[in-house]
């Protein structure tokens, strides 16, 4: 099977700019958005043969996920835990019969860091979340994390050692998810790979020279590792200034 997650940035002028031509080509089982910015009814897509499931955020063109998947789910959730009524549209959950599917938008900390405490309590619910799935059965958990977990992440890591996305408090809960049982899919097959980045900064050029921040991941329940076949950014696709990033498996 083959899933995509992506960072749209806004699913209305995504659609201007190719969406749904990439969507056709690359022909996934599931697919995950994040920073949809929109209300119910605000677009109409007609997506053949795909499940349509979204969670909008309360506040009017900001954050909010969906996700279309081929095969109905067993279930479907929206937030987590006491987040159950969480207003900005950011956590969806879908049951299948072998797997959770878990697409997320991962509050920023803000460049001022003055969301980073609430950041943390979020990480705080989400591990624990993730980790109560995973007692039941795998999980796959994707989405825009807004963190650069290692150095080799980003373009520039030193100066930006303590800034939003890569602080040590947020490089440190990532590293917690993973040593609770969980793999960062695209580290699993590429572990040395340099340059490799999901997002990048709307200033002239930059992304041209490739100055970006891997930000955007699949990550999974160890067990699943044997099933795992390959993991991908698609760095060309243009749209957004998050790109695509693929998991493909045998589940």
């Amino acid at each position: 099977m083959k899933l995509v997650s992506w960072n749209v940035n806004g699913i209305r002028a995504c659609v201007k700019k190719g969406f749904l031509d990439y969507f056709k080509d690359v022909d996934a089982d599931i697919f995950c958005l994040q920073e949809t910015k929109l209300q119910e009814g605000q677009i109409s897509l007609e997506l053949e043969g795909y499940h349509q499931y979204w969670n909008y955020a309360l506040k009017k063109g900001y954050s909010g996920t969906a996700i279309f998947t081929k095969e109905k789910p067993l279930s479907v959730k929206y937030g987590v835990g006491d987040l159950t009524e969480e207003p900005e549209g950011r956590i969806i959950t879908l049951e299948y019969e072998k797997f959770f599917m878990v697409n997320v938008y991962t509050p920023n900390a803000k460049r001022d860091l003055t969301r980073l405490d609430y950041r943390l309590e979020w990480e705080e619910a989400m591990i624990e979340y993730l980790k109560g799935l995973d007692m039941v059965k795998p999980v796959i958990f994707c989405g825009d994390l807004n963190v650069a977990h290692q150095e080799i992440d980003l373009k520039n890591p030193k100066p930006n050692i303590g800034n939003s996305g890569f602080t040590l408090e947020e490089r440190g809960k990532m590293t917690e998810l993973l040593h609770a049982g969980f793999i960062d899919t695209f580290r699993h097959f590429y572990p040395l790979q340099e340059g490799a980045y999901t997002w990048w900064s709307y200033m002239s050029k930059v992304r041209e020279r490739n100055i970006g921040w891997r930000i955007d991941y699949f990550i999974v329940s160890k067990r699943l590792s044997d099933s795992l076949k390959d993991a991908n950014i698609h760095c060309d696709i243009m749209g957004s200034d998050h790109c695509p990033v693929i998991l493909e498996a045998n589940i």
